[in-house]
């Protein structure tokens, strides 16, 4: 009984270790000072637009960016979930549909919350309905 409790109490401290050194969870760190550019939506390349799509972080979780109106905001990240209550838009309508749309996209996800993983030059943004892949454009101050 001894070894199995003992057994059983180094599997929780093995547990808690792994859980602790997760290396995977996104910080705001992680984003600040970088500039994305869409790439896809849902799976499908961005085609035939003008204008790029475009996702900066700054100071504080900052965000701004532009689908086809700019939008900007306070953002927070728990859990890799970035979630920006209250965002702040220009209301112009484009004569592109597809950035109308996607307006109304970033707008429901970040309101929501919308999970963010990080790859070399990548991040991507996903919700149970959308996912959105943007590139890493450049550093920003």
């Amino acid at each position: 009984m001894k070894k199995l409790a003992s057994l059983a109490l180094a599997a929780m401290v093995l547990a808690g270790c792994a859980q602790s050194g997760d290396k995977s969870a996104v910080t705001a760190q992680d984003l600040q000072h970088h500039r994305y550019v869409l790439q896809t939506v849902d799976g499908k390349p961005l085609d035939g637009i003008k204008r790029t799509p475009e996702l900066s972080f700054g100071e504080n979780m900052h965000i701004s960016g532009a689908m086809c109106n700019r939008f900007m905001g306070q953002a927070t990240l728990e859990d890799s979930t970035l979630k920006a209550k209250g965002l702040g838009m220009t209301m112009m309508l484009c004569a592109e549909p597809q950035l109308n749309e996607l307006d109304h996209m970033i707008n429901d996800m970040l309101t929501t919350g919308a999970k963010v993983d990080l790859a070399p030059q990548q991040l991507t943004l996903k919700t149970s309905q959308h996912t959105l892949v943007y590139k890493l454009a450049d550093l920003v101050n």
